[in-house]
């Protein structure tokens, strides 16, 4: 492609020519037909704006706290496990850029570099750590506990993992990790046995997992019992589990999910999730929602539901594919910007104007 880089399609793009098919298919793709995968992006398109006009927007604030810490933008990075397969040394390369803008990065268990070194990297910037409950639960405190000495904010708690997924790009591909790329944190779980690739994250998306399948909710208590870190659940799509939630003291807030798309295929979109997971919880609970998100305008319609931030995670790898460290920074400034501009567009100068009533179905302009 030639010219400027203007929007995320564009990133998305140039990461299609220049990925290689296992890695595109890989960081692209998602369960079964992908029904979910599209579905996340369409979600947003169906629904309409009602901006308010002759309001004073000459200064804006996009800032807003997660958990008590202070982001400049209410956009994240949501965790993707691989991200060498772009770019190298690229979680290090996503956490120095989520620092530099100034907003939360959610680190991967399947992170390429090890989460001290992530954080050593960009010590400065907001972080939260994803992982999933092994059925080793010594090697899952031993892990807890190498998040909490090497600072970061909370845990990012998986639950729509029990097994992976089928998905039909990997399996054709016979997706596996190069052998010049390893898993640094599920390093300590090899033993020399046939499952090792699965335990190491070597064959990850061809079935092999660490997670363990009977994770259950007995386990969020136990995980709260062994870190003082605040558990964010993150895979929640029904009002009856953010109900259940709400049981769990250790639980702080619900990150509203399907796993980009790459789990059960046919789940509702996340933005389509996130009204009854906010009427299920209230103000008892932060929410945000991962998933589609590909505009400034589709983060204001997430807010104007009611989450608290929205966090992307396809669209950093397609900056990573680009230019590394800057790419990322390119996407968020994009995804920033866009924001900005449509709060303006909006009749909102900070997060706390954007009203409910600004986002309806496109139903409601349909009837005639």
């Amino acid at each position: 492609m030639s010219g400027r880089m203007v929007c995320v399609q564009d990133f998305e793009e140039f990461s299609r020519n220049h990925l290689s098919k296992a890695s595109w298919d890989f960081f692209s793709g998602g369960a079964e037909e992908c029904q979910t995968v599209l579905e996340n992006g369409n979600a947003f398109k169906r629904l309409r704006l009602r901006p308010r006009f002759l309001r004073d927007v000459s200064r804006r604030d996009l800032s807003t706290t997660l958990l008590g810490a202070k982001v400049k933008f209410p956009i994240g990075v949501s965790p993707v496990g691989l991200q060498d397969l772009a770019w190298p040394q690229g979680d290090i390369c996503i956490a120095k850029a989520a620092a530099e803008m100034g907003t939360c990065m959610v680190v991967s268990t399947f992170a390429n570099s090890s989460l001290e070194d992530i954080m050593a990297a960009s010590s400065d910037g907001l972080k939260w750590f994803q992982i999933y409950f092994m059925p080793n639960k010594n090697f899952t405190q031993r892990l807890i506990q190498r998040v909490e000495r090497a600072g970061y904010k909370a845990l990012v708690v998986t639950i729509d993992l029990p097994i992976v997924g089928k998905r039909y790009s990997d399996i054709r591909n016979n997706f596996q990790l190069p052998p010049h790329l390893t898993v640094p944190n599920l390093t300590e779980l090899k033993d020399g046995s046939e499952q090792d690739s699965a335990k190491d994250g070597r064959n990850y998306g061809m079935g092999g997992s660490p997670q363990d399948p009977a994770f259950s909710w007995k386990d969020i208590d136990w995980l709260s019992s062994i870190t003082s870190l605040p558990i964010i659940l993150k895979g929640i799509l029904t009002a009856e589990d953010a109900g259940i939630a709400l049981e769990h003291p250790g639980v702080k807030g619900i990150l509203v999910s399907n796993h980009g798309g790459r789990q059960l295929d046919g789940v509702p979109a996340t933005v389509e999730a996130l009204p009854e997971i906010l009427h299920a919880v209230g103000d008892k609970l932060e929410v945000y929602l991962d998933g589609g998100v590909r505009t400034g305008t589709d983060a204001l319609k997430a807010l104007a539901l009611g989450a608290r931030a929205v966090f992307v995670g396809r669209p950093v790898t397609w900056g990573l594919t680009f230019r590394g460290q800057e790419g990322v920074k390119d996407v968020m400034k994009i995804l920033r910007d866009e924001l900005d501009l449509a709060m303006a567009l909006s009749g909102c100068c900070c997060l706390g104007d954007i009203p409910t009533t600004l986002v309806v179905p496109k139903e409601v302009y349909s009837r005639l």
